[in-house]
């Protein structure tokens, strides 16, 4: 199979795996407990942690391990909404947003906080002049995610955390998909809380982290029980699951640039031979390094969407539509109607994202049998001949 789902998830490395499997049946102590096997899972974790700050350019105490970047955007966006209402009850974020911060944003509303969905323009940026404009004396947090999970544009993040501590407000950036991606720094970069996921970076699923820097220190806990997390998340701790996720970081870390330098390469191959090879397409979101490495976001007029992930599929072809979180969804992309697209547009575009295992001779083969299918699928359409 040629896969080109990667923003959806990744294969675990055997690197990563094979640190993870003695932690299932040979290291398996609880990481609480006062003996010696409860402590080698603990050193383990610690480890991990070392490792995720290492990757974050920041200090292990700031890195608190939860199930995903779900949960660890609902823990930003509620938690800092309660311990801050007496101040406020205004929350500003983008309509770009994954559904785990758009829904959670929206669950707040129903408890009476007010939360205001910024526009982006063509290419999906969110503009730091506009979070200025919408800061009020109310406003008691930003969400900005860092790089969009479907068009892969990059934000300028750092440039709206500055605007948000100008205005003494909190800033939260889920960086599910550009974490270990594209290097970050939210101790230089005016982020008070980061979300982030291991299963995106070749690591294990059921894994992710909250980073929480010094201004958001007091966060609540979402999760009550044993206080594990420095009381901040409870649970018996994943260790397998946390372990694969510092090696993970670890890797990460070692290969981001060359990582990037060659799945930028790649990513504007593909997109140039679709765009001079196939007609009526065209690129959704920014081009060049505005954009993540490995995304990729074409729209194909006269297709569907779902019909071409089919026909890729039975050619052994991997991709998606958008967000896999809403996969088999008959509503058009939000983030593509929010740059533009008409829902005719937005039910015509596909999305591909590589790895660093990708190949030239892969896409190519990609390149042929996208051709092929959409000639097919095209052949058939009374408006594609009208338009001929």
């Amino acid at each position: 199979m040629i896969y080109l789902d990667n923003a959806a998830t990744t294969r675990i490395r055997q690197e990563v795996l094979g640190e993870m499997l003695p932690y299932f049946d040979q290291y398996y102590g609880n990481a609480s407990a006062v003996y010696s096997l409860g402590a080698k899972s603990r050193y383990a974790i610690d480890q991990a942690r070392d490792r995720a700050a290492a990757l974050l350019s920041t200090r292990p105490e700031r890195i608190f391990f939860t199930s995903g970047g779900s949960e660890s955007d609902n823990w930003a966006l509620i938690k800092i909404a309660e311990m801050l209402s007496h101040k406020g009850r205004h929350i500003i974020t983008t309509q770009i947003e994954h559904p785990a911060v758009l829904n959670t944003a929206r669950s707040l509303m129903e408890r009476g906080f007010e939360v205001t969905f910024l526009p982006v323009d063509s290419e999906g940026f969110v503009s730091p002049e506009a979070v200025r404009d919408a800061i009020r004396d109310d406003t008691i947090l930003v969400s900005v995610m860092t790089a969009n999970n479907e068009i892969g544009t990059i934000e300028p993040v750092a440039e709206i955390g500055e605007v948000c501590h100008e205005a003494g407000v909190l800033f939260h950036t889920d960086a599910v998909q550009a974490f270990g991606q594209i290097p970050m720094a939210p101790d230089r970069m005016n982020i008070d809380l980061l979300s982030a996921s291991a299963h995106k970076i070749y690591g294990p699923k059921g894994v992710g982290l909250l980073y929480i820097g010094p201004f958001a220190s007091h966060i609540g806990a979402l999760i009550h029980g044993g206080g594990q997390e420095k009381d901040k998340r409870s649970g018996t701790e994943n260790v397998p699951g946390i372990v694969g996720f510092g090696k993970a970081c670890e890797l990460a870390a070692a290969t981001i640039e060359k990582r990037m330098e060659a799945e930028s390469a790649l990513r504007d191959h593909l997109i140039g031979r679709i765009l001079d090879e196939i007609e009526y397409s065209s690129l959704n979101g920014p081009s060049g390094d505005k954009r993540l490495p490995g995304n990729i976001n074409i729209s194909f007029k006269y297709i569907e969407a779902e019909s071409l992930l089919i026909l890729l599929d039975q050619n052994d072809i991997a991709a998606s539509s958008g967000s896999a979180c809403s996969a088999g969804s008959i509503e058009p992309s939000h983030v593509l109607l929010a740059i533009g697209r008409d829902e005719e547009e937005a039910r015509e575009s596909i999305r591909m994202t590589l790895s660093d295992k990708t190949t030239l001779e892969e896409l190519d083969q990609t390149v042929e049998i996208l051709k092929k299918n959409i000639d097919m699928l095209r052949s058939s359409n009374i408006f594609y001949q009208a338009a001929k």
